[in-house]
C-alpha cells in the first residue's frame, strides 16, 4: 500500500472513532512509570515539551497533572483528536500536523514524547523521525518513543473492533536503538510491557527513553 494512502486511512479511522479511542485509552496508568522516567530526566522546570500524535491528549494530561509548569505543544493529524485534546488540556497548545514534519516547527524543545505513533510509520520514517527529533531537541533533551515490538516483516493491514482496516507497522529494538545511537542519543531506559487481547493474542509494547548528548 502507498505510504500516503496508509496515512490517510489511519487518519480517517482515528478521526471517525476519536471519542471511542478516548474512552478506551484515556487511562494511561500502565505507562505512568515510563512517563515519570521521561519527566525525571528533563531539567528545566518550565520545559518546552512536544507531544507527537497526541490523540485525545491522554499523555499530556498525565504529564501536566504532575508538572503543570511544562509548556506542552501537541500535534495530531486527526481534527477530532485535536478537539478532544484541547478540552482535556486547556492549558496546553495543540495543532493539526503530520508528525513526520516536526522539523517544520522551527523550534527547540527540552523533551519530545511520541506514544504509539511508530505503528503508523514505516521503518524508514521511524529512522527519519529519530534524526529530526535530534535536530529539534536542545542538548540533554529527552526523547520518548513507544511502539509494538515484533518482526517488521509481519507488518500489514489489521481489522479493528469496529471492522475498519488500518495498516500497522511492527518495529524492532535493534534498528531503533541503532538509529538513536547514530543520532547522538544515549539510551536511558528500555521497557517492554505485555498485554493480551480478548482472543488471547499477546502484544509487546516497546518503550525507549533516551537523552541527546550535550556535546
Amino acid at each position: 500500500m502507498n505510504p500516503e494512502n496508509k496515512t490517510k486511512q489511519a487518519v480517517a479511522v482515528f478521526n471517525k472513532y476519536a471519542e471511542n479511542y478516548q474512552e478506551r485509552f484515556m487511562d494511561t496508568t500502565l505507562y505512568w512509570d515510563t512517563f515519570n522516567v521521561f519527566c525525571e530526566n528533563i531539567k528545566p522546570e518550565a520545559a518546552e515539551i512536544l507531544e507527537v500524535a497526541c490523540g485525545p491528549g491522554n499523555i499530556t494530561k498525565h504529564i501536566l497533572d504532575s508538572h503543570p509548569d511544562y509548556k506542552i505543544t501537541g500535534t495530531d493529524l486527526a481534527p477530532n483528536m485535536i478537539e478532544l485534546a484541547k478540552k482535556n488540556n486547556p492549558t496546553a497548545n495543540f495543532q493539526l500536523m503530520d508528525g513526520r514534519a516536526i522539523k517544520s516547527l522551527n523550534k527547540k524543545y527540552d523533551g519530545i514524547i511520541s506514544g504509539f505513533f511508530f505503528p503508523y510509520l514505516s521503518k524508514e520514517d521511524t529512522i527519519q523521525f529519530i534524526a529530526d527529533a535530534s535536530t529539534i531537541l536542545n542538548p540533554n533533551g529527552v526523547l520518548y518513543i513507544s511502539t509494538m515490538e515484533e518482526d517488521y516483516s509481519k507488518s500489514g493491514l489489521q481489522k479493528g473492533s469496529k471492522g475498519d482496516e488500518i495498516y500497522m507497522h511492527y518495529h524492532q529494538a535493534d534498528y531503533l536503538t541503532d538509529a538513536l545511537t547514530k543520532n547522538n542519543f544515549k539510551i536511558i531506559e528500555i521497557q517492554r510491557k505485555e498485554s493480551f487481547s480478548t482472543t488471547g493474542t499477546k502484544t509487546v509494547d516497546l518503550i525507549i527513553i533516551s537523552k541527546k548528548s550535550s556535546e
